[in-house]
C-alpha cells in the first residue's frame, strides 16, 4: 500500500495525560509518568486504535494501546479484536523466532477508560514503512525474506476451528463455510452503510461461489496475522526487530497472509522465498484472489465506518476490487 496518504480515523479513543497517568498507576503498581511533555507521545501510524509511547518514572519506555470506545461503530469482524490481539501475542511469544513485544497488562474492566486497553513493550528500531525506500535493494530483499520466515512461524500454530476468536458467528468447522460467512459479514457491514461497489452485491457473491470449491482443499486451520504489511514491522541494523498489530488475526490458511495477496502485479517475491512457497496450483491462485477480494471489500467498507479525511483508500480499494474481480470472472 505504498503511496497511500495517512488519514485520520474517527474511531481513535484519545485520552488526557491525567487519564493515562491513572492507567499507568493501575497497571504498574503505582508507578507514574516521567516528567516533561515528552513522557507522552501519541503514535499516529495506526488507523483504528489510539496508541501512545510512554516514559515511566522508573525509566522504562512502554506503549499504551486503547481500543475504540464501546459505542464506536465497527465492522462485525472487529468485535473483541483487542482481546484477540493480546491473546494472540501472548501465544506467539512461545516461539522465540517471532519477535513480538511483551504484553505487560491488559485491562478490559472499563473502570478507568471507556474501552479495553493494554500496555506492551516498546519495540526498538524503525517502522519499515518509513525506512524501506532508503534501504539498498539487497537489504530490502533480505528483510523481505526475514518477513516470510516470521510469517511461516506464525502460521505454525494450529487452531480448532476456522474464523475469528472474537466473533462466534464468524466461525465454522470448514474453511469454505467460514470464508463465505466472513464475506457475507463484510457485505452486511457494507449494506448497513449503503455502500455501493462498482460490482453489485450479487455479482460479488457469484464470483466467490464460482471459486468456492478451491476452499475445500484447506483442511487444517492455522494462525494468520492477516495485517502483516510494512507499517507493522520494525527494523534495526538490517534485521526485523518486531512485528505488531495482531488484532485482526484469525484461523485460516497461510495464503490469506499479506505476503500472498500483493498490492501489485504479482509474481514471486522475496517474502515468498523466505516463507518457502514459490509455486502455486490453480486452486491456490483461486484462493489468493478470493482473499484479495475479501481485503478489497474490507478496505472499501471500512471507509464508511472510519470517516477518513481523504478518499485515498476508497479510490485504491475500488481499483483493487476491480482488478481482482476481473481475474475471478475470467478464470
Amino acid at each position: 500500500m505504498q503511496g497511500i496518504a495517512k488519514m485520520e480515523s474517527k474511531t481513535k479513543n484519545r485520552q488526557t495525560r491525567a487519564q493515562i497517568e491513572s492507567m499507568v498507576a493501575r497497571s504498574f503498581n503505582g508507578l507514574g509518568l516521567a516528567g516533561g511533555e515528552d513522557a507522552v507521545l501519541e503514535l499516529k501510524d495506526g488507523w483504528f486504535n489510539a496508541s501512545y509511547k510512554l516514559r515511566l518514572t522508573d525509566g522504562r519506555v512502554v506503549v499504551l494501546k486503547i481500543a475504540p470506545p464501546e459505542d464506536a461503530e465497527v465492522m462485525l469482524y472487529e468485535k473483541n479484536i483487542m482481546a484477540t490481539e493480546v491473546a494472540t501475542m501472548q501465544r506467539v511469544r512461545e516461539n522465540p523466532a517471532i519477535p513480538v513485544p511483551v504484553i505487560y497488562d491488559f485491562d478490559d474492566t472499563h473502570e478507568l477508560c471507556n474501552a479495553d486497553y493494554f500496555f506492551m513493550e516498546y519495540v526498538t528500531g524503525e517502522c519499515l514503512e518509513h525506512v524501506r525506500d532508503s534501504l539498498s535493494a539487497d537489504t530490502r530483499a533480505s528483510i523481505e525474506r526475514q518477513i516470510g520466515a516470521i510469517i511461516r512461524e506464525i502460521n505454525s500454530f494450529p487452531g480448532v476451528y476456522f474464523g475469528y476468536d472474537g466473533n462466534p458467528n464468524l466461525r465454522a468447522a470448514t474453511w469454505k463455510d467460514a470464508f463465505i460467512r466472513i464475506i457475507e459479514s463484510v457485505l452486511a457491514d457494507a449494506a448497513r452503510k449503503h455502500v455501493r461497489f462498482d460490482c453489485g452485491y450479487d455479482e460479488l457473491r457469484a464470483a466467490v461461489l464460482k471459486h468456492a470449491a478451491a476452499l475445500e482443499e484447506v483442511a487444517t486451520p492455522c494462525l494468520i496475522h492477516w495485517d502483516a504489511w510494512n507499517p507493522n514491522f520494525f527494523v534495526q541494523d538490517d534485521q526485523i526487530t518486531g512485528i505488531i498489530d495482531f488484532e485482526r488475526a484469525l484461523w485460516a490458511e497461510p495464503l490469506m497472509e499479506a505476503q500472498f495477496r500483493q498490492f501489485g502485479a504479482g509474481g514471486i517475491t522475496d517474502a515468498m522465498r523466505g516463507y518457502g512457497k514459490t509455486a502455486f496450483t490453480l486452486a491456490e491462485e483461486q484462493r489468493m484472489h478470493l482473499y484479495a477480494l475479501h481485503l478489497g471489500l474490507v478496505m472499501h467498507t471500512e471507509c464508511f465506518y472510519r470517516n477518513y479525511d481523504t478518499d485515498d483508500i476508497l479510490n485504491f480499494s475500488r481499483q483493487y476490487i476491480g482488478a481482482t474481480m476481473a481475474w475471478l470472472q475470467a478464470n
